[in-house]
């Protein structure tokens, strides 16, 4: 469960390290997101040589959360780490690899990302 002012780790090599999570996109009044869902965030912590700079804001999908997940299938999953990968505005990722596990829920939405990543649960 994530909500406005949580640290995130990130997942890819976009060259972002830390994300701060802004808002939920989706509902007005939507107070948490979970896996799947895009937010919009601030850059807390960046690579120097990388083209994505600190308190740049963007957008990012969660793939990780410390709360478990309960699958279709009656699996729960939990993750050691809060993750996000970021996304443009075509909800494509903008790094070329996608690090840990993410979870087999983001295959509707984001199957780039899905394809991208080493190990899929």
């Amino acid at each position: 469960m994530i909500q406005s002012q949580t640290l995130l780790n990130v997942a890819d090599n976009s060259g972002a390290r830390k994300l701060m999570c802004i808002r939920i996109v989706g509902a007005s009044n939507q107070r948490y997101a979970h896996i799947g869902d895009v937010i919009v965030a601030v850059i807390k912590e960046a690579k120097p040589t990388s083209a994505l700079k600190r308190s740049e804001v963007i957008k990012a999908v969660i793939v990780r959360t410390c709360k478990e997940l309960k699958c279709d299938d009656g699996m729960i999953i939990r993750y050691d780490d809060n993750a996000a990968v970021v996304i443009n505005k075509d909800r494509n990722p903008v790094g070329t690899r996608i690090f840990g596990a993410i979870s087999l829920e983001l295959y509707k939405n984001f199957e780039k990302i899905v394809s991208l990543a080493t190990e899929v649960l």
